[in-house]
């Protein structure tokens, strides 16, 4: 047996199923559109983040039964997470509703104000608010972060200023949802304002953020950033194009 073979059988055992399995990408931003997709959970994941919200909506309207609201928000919750076992799908995304719902249900349940379920995700919101903004502000961006992750280098994007800038803007879209959440829901919540709150809590939930993630895409759909490092899970190892090397211009 020669060399060559040899050592293409070994470098076939180093790659690992996730690597194997993981998409190629060219450019930068194509590979920020799939992590933030995959982060998210997609269309689904997000249905699945607001459903025990408008369970408890519709049992709160039609009852006004605080512990019966309750269980038809956890009993939503859990029928989801039954249905991921089911498909032997990922939990991690249910995870989004069961865990704030049942957090909710506690808060409410001690103090036995139904509009409490809502305030754990505004204060959630309020948070992700703030540290989306000063992360921006001291050019660690938390975009930045998602991308390094990925190239498996968490923290050297920080030294492309290119990066930087785009991971900036993309923070900022992705910020306008959790501002506006907190904006809005926080002043409902003081005053008790059970129904709206829960009606801004859908329409500003999964519907603002897909159209913050549109935003995002029309962003992206201009730049051809490549993604640099031969060899890296992440960059394919096919040429660029016809007489087109890595890293030359046309």
């Amino acid at each position: 047996m020669t060399e060559a073979p040899r050592a293409a059988a070994a470098d076939a055992a180093d790659v690992t199923p996730a690597a194997a399995e993981r998409p190629q990408f060219r450019y930068v931003e194509e590979l920020v559109r799939h992590e933030l997709s995959r982060t998210l959970g997609g269309v689904r994941g997000m249905v699945e983040a607001a459903l025990p919200f408008v369970g408890f909506t519709v049992a709160w309207v039609s009852s006004r039964n605080l512990y019966l609201s309750l269980g038809v928000a956890l009993g939503t919750a859990l029928v989801l997470a039954v249905v991921r076992l089911v498909q032997r799908s990922s939990l991690k995304f249910v995870a989004q509703a069961v865990v704030p719902t049942a957090i909710a249900a506690i808060i409410a349940t001690r103090t036995g104000r139904a509009e409490d379920v809502f305030l754990p995700g505004i204060l959630y919101n309020g948070a992700l608010a703030v540290v989306s903004l000063l992360t921006v502000a001291i050019r660690r961006p938390l975009i930045g972060f998602v991308v390094g992750a990925a190239l498996e280098d968490p923290t050297g994007w920080i030294k492309d200023r290119a990066l930087v800038r785009m991971s900036s803007r993309l923070t900022l879209v992705l910020a306008v949802p959790y501002v506006l959440r907190f904006v809005v829901q926080l002043p409902l919540f003081l005053s008790g304002k059970v129904v709206w709150l829960a009606v801004a809590k859908v329409a500003l939930g999964w519907p603002l953020l897909l159209a913050a993630l549109f935003v995002i895409g029309l962003l992206l759909s201009r730049g051809r950033t490549p993604i640099e490092g031969a060899g890296s899970p992440a960059v394919p190892s096919v040429e660029e194009g016809p007489g087109l090397s890595r890293g030359s211009t046309a």
